[in-house]
């Protein structure tokens, strides 16, 4: 028995062929989507952490200190506030002493009832021979994101 192929089988099997290439590339397609929509989901969700996170330290604020020197033999310890909010209550704690600062500028500045961004209060040093060049400050402060906030500085001469 003779196979007779006609002018329709040709044009069905080449359908065929169409068809089963048109359903590969629409496999092919949907995967690629699949994988564009996680990377786009994964990068919504960094984003939205980052928003979170600067929104966030948006109401912190960031305490520091630094002895400054002013001309020849003067110093003074530079507290500022680097962060985006304003600080409050700002206590300062000397945990080893404190033997450069004089207590009456202290307890006259301090506890400083508010700090804003950039502003910076600066009390007198009285270095002499004595005096040890590394020196421990605990700064403690509430601000928009906690009610205690605390950090150690370590300020040298």
């Amino acid at each position: 028995m003779p196979i007779t192929v006609d002018a329709g089988d040709i044009i069905a099997g080449f359908a065929l062929l169409m068809s089963a290439y048109a359903t590969w590339r629409t496999t092919s397609f949907n995967e690629k989507q699949k994988s564009l929509i996680e990377s786009q989901e994964k990068l919504n969700n960094l984003l939205l952490e980052k928003e979170e996170s600067e929104a966030a330290s948006g109401k912190k604020a960031d305490l520091g200190a630094s002895f400054v020197k002013l001309g020849s033999n003067k110093h003074r310890l530079k507290v500022w506030n680097k962060g985006s909010a304003t600080a409050r209550n700002i206590r300062l704690e000397f945990p080893e002493g404190n033997d450069v600062l004089m207590q009456s500028d202290v307890d006259e500045k301090f506890p400083l009832e508010s700090m804003e961004k950039f502003q910076s209060v600066e009390l007198i040093a009285s270095v002499h021979m004595g005096t040890k060049s590394k020196h421990v400050i605990r700064i403690v402060w509430e601000d928009d994101a906690h009610n205690y906030n605390e950090k150690l500085v370590y300020p040298t001469l």
